[in-house]
């Protein structure tokens, strides 16, 4: 009798895996549909790209902080680097005062559509609200690439 109920729960965990490799991504469309109408700058689909491989090595090289408190601690003691926000957080409430704090310190900012997929790009399936990436000599040539990508985008409001 145990064997049943161990390939039944074997049976189950493959069902389970199956809907998620089935699961499909958003498009950039339909991830811009869901943003909060504050999320300005926003970066385009291939700086987001960029800016996602950059968090990767960011975190290989342990430059990357990530997290609301976190990252308000690193900006008050006046690290530098770029900062990228995601829009479709909600509450928006929570990170409306870190653009503000980028522009009075003059660090470069951004939006990206997906909180999900600013996780995944550092290696968890937990969603980040923000990352802070400082600079570091193992990726300066994307990082500088991005900075100024970043001070490029307009702010339409």
């Amino acid at each position: 009798m145990g064997k049943n109920r161990k390939s039944e729960a074997d049976q189950t965990d493959d069902n389970d895996e199956s809907v998620n490799t089935t699961q499909t991504k958003l498009s950039w469309e339909d991830k811009v549909k869901y943003l909060s109408p504050i999320a300005r700058p926003l970066a385009s689909k291939r700086l987001t790209k960029k800016l996602y491989k950059v968090i990767n090595k960011a975190k290989s090289q342990n430059s990357l902080f990530k997290g609301i408190k976190e990252v308000q601690k690193r900006l008050r003691k006046g690290d530098k680097g770029i900062v990228v926000l995601a829009g479709d957080v909600s509450p928006m409430d929570i990170i409306t005062h870190i653009p503000i704090m980028c522009e009075e310190r003059d660090i470069p900012y951004c939006y990206t559509p997906s909180k999900s997929e600013l996780g995944e790009s550092y290696g968890t399936k937990r969603q980040a609200c923000i990352v802070l990436i400082k600079d570091h000599e193992a990726y300066k040539d994307l990082f500088t690439e991005c900075k100024t990508k970043i001070a490029e985008i307009p702010i339409d409001y």
